[in-house]
């Protein structure tokens, strides 16, 4: 931002944004020890030509009510909460955007979500939050999730009181993490004197 204001030159976020997600998705990847040669499927024939797949990607139906389900619910109001900010801006923005001969594409990057995301970012952390404890709900459909393992856990072991606090610390610390990276994004995004 400092080189932005002396030069002019907008920043390259979206280049630099990128990097990281490559570079986080690959940091996962090889932290969960994932093979790195393609796994395709392949159809077997038995000998009583009985066919079947092995190999290849596969989820299960519980995955993927939940994965769905959390998508559609949660991508719709985030959609509403994005449309919401960009039409709450006066039309005088775009309108002085074009005036200046900037291109559609520059109208929004550089003068329309800059100044929407200081209306948009706080909605759009507790819809993250309320994904991260949404997420519970798969137990409904027999996905095994957090709370659904700490009570297998409870009933073969009998150690009620350790599972509920390392439950009750896992979605305080993933909420803890959203909490601080909307708000460090909230305050970067914020007029200067407010």
């Amino acid at each position: 931002l400092a080189r932005e204001e002396r030069t002019g030159v907008p920043a390259r976020a979206g280049r630099w944004g990128a990097a990281t997600a490559l570079l986080v998705a690959g940091v996962g990847f090889l932290a969960t020890g994932l093979p790195l040669t393609p796994n395709t499927p392949e159809i077997i024939t038995s000998g009583t030509n009985i066919q079947r797949y092995e190999g290849g990607l596969s989820i299960t139906p519980q995955f993927a009510a939940v994965l769905i389900a959390l998508v559609t619910y949660t991508g719709s109001f985030i959609a509403e909460i994005v449309r919401g900010s960009i039409q709450a801006l006066p039309n005088c923005q775009g309108e002085a955007a074009a005036a200046l001969g900037l291109s559609a594409y520059q109208r929004m990057t550089l003068v329309v979500l800059p100044q929407a995301l200081r209306s948009m970012i706080p909605p759009l952390t507790n819809q993250y939050l309320n994904l991260t404890k949404n997420s519970s709900l798969a137990v409904v459909i027999g996905y095994s999730e957090l709370f659904f393992i700490s009570t297998v856990v409870i009933n073969n072991a009998g150690h009620a009181v350790p599972m509920f606090v390392l439950v009750i610390g896992t979605y305080q610390a993933l909420n803890l993490l959203i909490s601080l990276a909307m708000n460090s994004l909230n305050t970067r995004v914020q007029l200067v004197g407010r």
